[in-house]
């Protein structure tokens, strides 16, 4: 099973879920299947089950969708019980597992040995976890996860490798400013603020 084949597969279920993703392949395979505001693209690997988690507290009526990786999570293994813990139910954390680092030449991941991220999340407390090995697997349990109003972890075990896709044209300040502007006007909500409107206005303070 490859990354893009799942992801290719539920594109066409996304509505105005916010979606975050990790670095690498996966952000380029997204923006090229779904070039939408919504996307956040991380640059730091190991926090998009972090920022997933803070978006999913904020807007709590919005389905959050983290695509997350091996290499990335196991960075980040705490935050696992801090999800569950905090048990957002408009949370999907997908985590695709190819057993390696793959913007890192390859290198093996922990799940090449022993390791079982599902099992991990499972020991954290979350109720529902889904491993697919197929894309049947995989499309059958993000349809119960998007359905659901409940907190889903899905490891998906795909092939390393990525798809031949155009490199998104976004660099990471332009990402977060189109992001922001898309939830302050999709919830009508102020964000942001113009320090140089401040500056400008004498009875600013």
């Amino acid at each position: 099973m490859k990354r893009y084949d799942c992801l290719r597969a539920v594109a066409p279920r996304f509505g105005d879920e916010l979606v975050v993703t990790n670095l690498g392949a996966v952000r380029h395979e997204w923006q090229a299947l779904r070039p939408h505001p919504g996307n956040y693209h991380l640059q730091n690997l190991g926090l998009t089950s972090s920022m997933a988690l803070g978006l999913a507290l904020a807007l709590p009526h919005r389905k959050i969708v983290a695509f997350d990786g091996d290499g990335s999570l196991l960075l980040n293994l705490g935050s696992l019980a801090t999800i569950a813990n905090q048990h957002p139910t408009n949370l999907i954390h997908i985590v695709f597992d190819n057993e390696c680092y793959e913007s890192s030449r390859g290198a093996p991941t922990a799940t090449a040995g022993q390791a079982d991220l599902a099992a991990v999340a499972r020991g954290c407390g979350f109720t529902h976890v889904v491993t697919a090995k197929t894309l049947a697997e995989f499309e059958e349990g993000f349809r119960r996860a998007l359905k659901s109003n409940d907190l889903y972890f899905i490891l998906a075990k795909v092939e390393a490798g990525a798809a031949d896709v155009p490199a998104a044209a976004l660099d990471s300040q332009e990402n977060k400013y189109r992001f922001v502007r898309y939830i302050e006007q999709s919830e009508n909500l102020k964000i942001l603020t113009s320090t140089l409107s401040r500056a400008s206005d004498p009875h600013a303070k």
